[in-house]
């Protein structure tokens, strides 16, 4: 607790001006110390009340009260958080920055609770201002660069670096400004970009609209520092809730935009264009063979798109989407029922599920096999409003693929080529080098399926609630169809579903009925991260190894403890029982692995019902009793407390801690949970992992720059945008698959850190490392990745071909040319989790041999 007991020193004015109100000096004094009473008495809301009575009465006290002030507003507000009363808690935050508006500690504090409760945009104007209050404050940069990839995802970047893709819709916006379209739109403005090629097209009013607060306020920027301010007028609104004369004084002759995601109508394009039809465009033209000024008339760009797609064989997606095994770790898992990511075009969608995922399928590791030709899904003409409103009503359409090449069916994948105008477009296809990447529909049958030549794939394409969907239904084969997720059998039954008879076909529907319900009740759903670890047999069966010796030793030691004892009742029922606790992120069978080798009670932290149930189900067709599996939050009220003794008079024989992130960063606040969970260990007891180390290479790679921050002016055609939009540039890269990774690796791998979770003195917070470089080059990232060590004997890796984790890289704002020879000074830090790395070179590069 800060110290209250001192008291602030006067000046003579202060005094004088202080002894004009007698009764309002008394009403400060009492107010102050009845703060400083309640604090010592941890009354933290009366003590706040009336530290703002103090300070708004008395500024003269700020200094003085403020780290006081900031402990009590901490303090009651994480009493407000704990009891929902969230408005309350922010208004008290607000009130402090009346009094502080320019307190980093503050501003960073309030910014984790809005992040917390998902207000990201809010959160991250409250991180950037106390970094620009103080840039060496860590808590805020590493709050800001965790956000930073929320609000501006990486693919801005990689959009405003397409040179081709920007310099295309250059051309097209400057072909319809010239031809009468006077007046635009920019739904969805972004950077500002299109609005400004408008402008600069010639354009007599450009207007552009934008949701994202944090790219509403970097557009007015962007256009500022262009000398367009005034020129063009940006709104922070969704273009629905735009309206004539309100929010643009009249209707516009073009409407630019590039609200499409890889699934085409995923950022709600089509919505936006009806609306605009309706509202803010002039109405189109009534005749194509109609000539003269457009400026009476309302055109889109883009005009439309057709969408592609094609059926594929790839084990990534595979292991990503469904079980592939049928045994992890030793247990069974035939009993598992129906498990499958949350990527699922089902004719009975949820709000959970999703009709599609997002891949680069040419950097996919291993690759992916065509197993049809490319097909036309779906047209759109963006410039005819009856076909945009008949969209969604559109009726399901069946089409029927040839087989090109055998293989297990495991996706569609799709893509789509925009129609800028009459004469240009942009492919989005797996071989285009674009910023794209292509939609992924994942078949989620529980038994693979090997298409054959001669086969044909039946696949139906709908566009239910302007969502694009494509769901692969049956295989025509030697004349019969195979249902893909209803059949009896898998590919070798070569005649599942003979032809019937009416009274069969209803008695087959209601047995189809029953099946489906009864699936349903059995399915689980998992993300796609969870779904590769499941996947992952290395991994468990590492873990099931680690575990397996370290029971075996301490069965040994009990056994012994009570051949030695005299005292029979050391040896009552249970006093030998091994406990071990899981708190692995999300789903996990690690516990369930600790049971099965018998005498072992083990907790799991997992908390959703569904997933619960999944384990019960495993245990008990393992053999498993119930009795020595618990779900440790299920008992607890404060989930914060999970790191506890198993019961008073125990300790834990072992704790499995979740120590990596998927996405590649080691998770936050690890150390800490290791300290604590070394303290709840009993004699013999081990963490697992015990140790982690991180390892990092050298490397050339123009791609990560792209996709890490906007290279000069030359690819937004001359714009000034860079020194904006980098400014959310975050210095390490996530999600990074590094062994499909196009780069030049500069130097051999290299050990960077140690993390030991089992013995708190051979740990440290800054570690300079010293990598020569074995090839010239310029040194853009430093890709890096875990071992895992389970024991002294067994580890995995982050970088294993079946991993489900991703690599992450430190990306550096400036290359760094390096001889072959020279040797490069790495200063690693570990600042809460969080590993930062800066480079040096030496000025006397070695000779190498």
């Amino acid at each position: 607790m800060p110290n209250t007991s001192a008291r602030p020193k006067h000046g003579r004015r202060t005094r004088r001006r202080h002894r004009v109100d007698p009764a309002r000096d008394e009403l400060i004094s009492s107010s102050l110390e009845s703060a400083q009473q309640c604090l010592f008495n941890q009354d933290y809301g009366t003590a706040f009340v009336h530290y703002l009575l103090v300070l708004n009465l008395a500024p003269m006290f700020k200094e003085f009260a403020r780290e006081s002030f900031r402990f009590t507003l901490f303090k009651w507000a994480e009493e407000l958080d704990s009891v929902g009363r969230i408005q309350d808690l922010f208004d008290c935050y607000e009130q402090a920055l009346e009094i502080f508006p320019a307190d980093e500690v503050i501003l960073n504090s309030m910014g984790e609770h809005l992040f917390r409760m998902g207000f990201r945009d809010e959160a991250a104007g409250h991180f950037h201002k106390a970094l620009k209050l103080r840039p060496d404050y860590p808590e805020a940069r590493e709050n800001f660069y965790r956000v930073a990839n929320w609000l501006v995802e990486r693919w801005h970047f990689l959009m405003l670096n397409d040179h081709g893709r920007n310099r295309k819709y250059q051309q097209a916006i400057q072909k319809a400004v010239q031809s009468g379209c006077n007046t635009v739109l920019d739904i969805g403005t972004g950077t500002g970009i299109l609005g400004m090629c408008a402008k600069k097209a010639g354009a007599a009013e450009v207007y552009a609209c934008e949701l994202s607060k944090t790219m509403y306020e970097l557009a007015c920027e962007v256009v500022t520092a262009n000398g367009m301010d005034g020129c063009i007028k940006i709104l922070h609104k969704k273009s629905l809730e735009m309206e004539v004369p309100t929010d643009i004084p009249h209707r516009v002759s073009l409407v630019v935009t590039e609200t499409v995601d890889a699934g085409l109508f995923g950022e709600g394009i089509i919505e936006s264009l009806i609306h605009a039809w309706h509202h803010l465009l002039l109405p189109p033209k009534r005749d194509e063979s109609e000539f003269g000024d457009e400026s009476n008339t309302g055109r889109v760009i883009p005009a439309g798109a057709t969408v592609f797609g094609m059926a594929v064989e790839c084990l990534e997606i595979r292991r990503h989407h469904r079980l592939c095994v049928t045994e992890v770790g030793g247990l069974s898992m035939a009993e598992a029922g129906k498990l499958h990511s949350p990527v699922s075009c089902s004719s009975d969608p949820d709000d959970s599920m999703e009709p599609y995922t997002t891949e680069r399928l040419s950097r996919l590791p291993r690759g992916y096999k065509p197993l049809t030709e490319p097909f036309t899904a779906l047209t759109i003409d963006f410039n005819n409003v009856q076909e945009l409103e008949g969209l969604s009503s559109r009726e399901v359409q069946e089409i029927r693929l040839p087989v090109t090449q055998e293989g297990e069916l495991d996706a569609l994948a799709v893509w789509f080529q925009l129609h800028l105008d009459e004469e240009s477009s942009l492919s989005t296809g797996p071989q285009e080098d674009t910023c794209w990447e292509q939609a992924i529909y994942p078949v989620h049958s529980n038994k693979s399926f090997l298409l054959k030549p001669q086969d044909e794939l039946i696949v139906e394409i709908s566009c239910r609630d302007a969502y694009l969907r494509l769901s692969s239904v049956a295989v025509l084969r030697d004349g019969q169809k195979i249902y893909l997720d209803k059949r009896v059998d898998s590919q070798y039954s070569e005649n599942p579903f003979p032809n019937l008879n009416p009274e069969a076909e209803l008695c087959s529907a209601l047995a189809c009925l029953q099946t489906n319900q009864s699936q349903s009740e059995d399915f689980c759903m998992l993300e796609c991260s969870e779904m590769a670890l499941l996947n992952n047999q290395d991994y468990h069966q590492s873990f099931c190894s680690a575990l397996a010796k370290l029971i075996s030793k301490l069965k040994v030691k009990y056994q012994n403890h009570e051949q030695e004892s005299a005292d029979p009742a050391v040896s009552t029922p249970g006093s030998s029982l091994l406990y071990v606790l899981d708190v692995s992120e999300g789903f996990s069978l690690l516990s369930l692995i600790a049971s099965s080798h018998g005498h072992v009670k083990a907790y799991s932290s997992m908390e959703k019902k569904k997933q619960q149930e999944v384990l019960k189900r495993l245990a008990r067709s393992n053999g498993i009793s119930e009795q020595h599996l618990e779900f440790w939050l299920n008992h607890m009220e404060d989930e914060q407390g999970m790191l506890q003794r198993p019961s008073r008079e125990k300790l834990w024989s072992a704790i499995i801690l979740d120590c990596v992130e998927t996405c590649g960063l080691i998770r936050q606040k690890l150390m800490e949970k290791a300290s604590l969970a070394r303290c709840l260990l009993e004699e013999g007891g081990r963490i697992f992992p015990e140790k982690i180390v991180v390892y990092g290479i050298l490397v050339e790679s123009d791609t990560l720059l792209q996709e890490s921050a906007v290279q000069g002016q030359e690819p937004t055609l001359g714009f000034n945008i860079a020194p904006f939009i980098n400014q959310f540039t975050v210095p390490v890269h996530v999600f990074l698959d590094f062994s499909t990774l196009e780069c030049r690796h500069l130097s051999e791998v290299a050990e960077l850190f140690v993390l030991d979770l089992m013995d708190a003195t051979a740990n440290y917070t800054n570690r300079d490392v010293k990598v020569q470089a074995m090839s010239a080059g310029r040194i853009t990232a430093i890709p890096f990745w875990y071992h895992i060590h389970l024991d002294q004997e067994i580890s995995v890796s982050t970088l294993s071909q079946n991993s489900h984790w991703k690599q992450a890289a430190v990306v550096l704002q400036q290359p760094i040319e390096v001889r072959a020879g020279d040797w490069v000074n790495l200063a690693v830090r570990l600042h809460k989790s969080t590993i930062s790395i800066s480079v040096h070179i030496e000025n006397t590069p070695a000779q190498m041999d």
